[in-house]
């Protein structure tokens, strides 16, 4: 007797929350990067591009940006504390940075980075990211809000299962927005309340956008919950002024709404007028009671000047919220156990660098101010590029990381993409990558007006190479536009 045996876990039967979770920066234009990288690997040549530059991911040291000495030195000696006892550490070593370690060590669990720590984060630690939290925004900051975390999108993560109860909890998002918020609204069975940023003012964020958003909501019976605001702006690299973000948290206290702030390129402000603001020095200088607003501030160590992606570090600090809440979300941590101590000590580091008179302080300012003038040289570059282009605007890159340029498809282009079932901007994205080897993430996979077609990139390519990109991509654009011309 033979009989065909059926998959245990046939897809139909997964949970449709995952099944309708995307995450497009590492959706299809990625994978496709994937297979062209191995086969540039197996057949050099094959293809008219040498390399594949991945534009599609804010992923810093993955582009060849050097680590931050300090931070990489007390990491080192923490992790390895064999170290000390070295002769060769006081020449390889700065002072401050040997200090700092032992410092760091004495407040983990077994003085060591290999045992699990509190699961908000080691205190000591906590204390410290508090510490630089009152010393930026001019108000103090307690350690017991803060909760140290594997990188922000577990946090969000965390907050999302704390809000969303049914389908029925409503949390409003930009659109365009960064994809982990869809994601992870998806995944946790919410519903997405979109509101869209105004590009011809330079994808500005409109209180009564955000007001209309809520009227709609609360029309349908959702019952919307908060408001995520990613400030500066990923993908679009806007960055709020002072009077709209005061104007954001009244809304959010008369609304009854958690603010969800995502701040974590607060260190990338690349234009002289504007400066980063924390959502929580706002509401404290609205005088609000503590109760009057819940926020949540994200804050990691996988951008800014830094870029310790692959270390998984960084925190969210909750402020207008009840012990009895707090200690829901502990539980929740609790689940975990703790996040991983390279990345807590990198958030500390990274909120407590190295101070004036330390033996690190120089070089350290030297790093930041290198990394950070590059980034707004290679911005400048790309964005006068795209509007070089023909049918391309893209606005300024304020902040953040990347640059949202809109491109005018020609209808010829946009009915082939259709033949091949495919949204037009990814048709864009596909052909540009096989012709050139840049990967750019499609502005579907954000979100975007109605029959506006848009593409995410990047500025992370190393400087020099900055040229041969330019080069690359007005070269295929001129000739896409040939081909589909109407």
């Amino acid at each position: 007797m033979s009989f065909i045996r059926s998959p245990a876990v046939p897809i139909e039967s997964i949970n449709p929350k995952v099944r309708n979770c995307e995450y497009a920066v590492r959706g299809e234009v990625f994978n496709y990067a994937l297979r062209l990288q191995e086969e540039l690997e197996k057949n050099p040549g094959s293809r008219p591009f040498d390399e594949i530059i991945y534009c599609n991911l804010g992923n810093p040291q993955a582009l060849n940006q050097q680590p931050i000495t300090f931070f990489r030195q007390v990491l080192a000696l923490c992790e390895y504390p064999a170290l000390f006892d070295s002769d060769e550490t006081q020449k390889l070593f700065s002072s401050d940075a040997i200090s700092r370690a032992r410092q760091i060590r004495a407040m983990l669990s077994g003085n060591s980075t290999g045992a699990y720590s509190h699961s908000k984060g080691a205190k000591g630690l906590r204390e410290m990211i508090a510490a630089g939290i009152a010393l930026r925004d001019g108000y103090p900051a307690n350690a017991e809000d803060i909760f140290l975390t594997d990188g922000v999108s577990s946090a969000v993560h965390m907050i999302m299962q704390l809000l969303i109860r049914s389908e029925r909890d409503g949390i409003l998002c930009p659109i365009p927005q960064y994809p982990l918020y869809s994601a992870s609204i998806a995944l946790h069975g919410g519903k997405l309340v979109p509101y869209e940023l105004n590009e011809a003012s330079g994808w500005g964020l409109e209180v009564f956008e955000l007001k209309r958003r809520v009227d709609m909501a609360r029309e349908d019976g959702i019952y919307v919950r908060a408001l995520v605001v990613i400030n500066p702006g990923n993908p679009t690299g806007q960055v709020l002024s002072e009077s709209n973000q005061q104007e954001i948290a009244e809304l959010c206290r008369k609304e009854g709404l958690v603010l969800l702030a995502d701040e974590v390129y607060q260190e990338n402000v690349y234009v002289k007028n504007k400066k980063f603001i924390s959502f929580k020095r706002i509401a404290r200088s609205l005088d609000y009671e503590e109760n009057e607003l819940s926020l949540v501030s994200f804050q990691s160590i996988s951008k800014g000047y830094y870029g310790e992606c692959g270390k998984r570090g960084g925190y969210m600090e909750l402020c207008g919220f009840s012990e009895d809440v707090k200690d829901q979300i502990y539980k929740v941590a609790s689940v975990d156990l703790c996040s991983n101590t390279s990345g807590q000590i990198l958030a500390s580091l990274v909120m407590n660098p190295p101070k004036p008179g330390e033996e690190s302080h120089e070089l350290f300012l030297a790093e930041k101010e290198a990394i950070l003038s590059s980034l707004a040289r290679r911005a400048k570059a790309l964005e006068d590029a795209f509007n070089s282009m023909e049918g391309v605007l893209c606005q300024k890159a304020e902040g953040a990381m990347y640059l949202f340029p809109r491109i005018k498809l020609p209808e010829k282009a946009i009915e082939a993409a259709k033949k091949v079932n495919m949204a037009p901007d990814t048709f864009y994205a596909l052909k540009l990558l096989d012709d050139t080897g840049l990967v750019f993430v499609p502005g579907s996979g954000f979100g975007q007006a109605p029959d506006t077609w848009h593409v995410r990139t990047t500025i992370l390519p190393e400087e020099h190479k900055i040229p041969a990109i330019v080069s690359r991509l007005k070269a295929f654009h001129e000739s896409f536009m040939r081909e589909f011309r109407d």
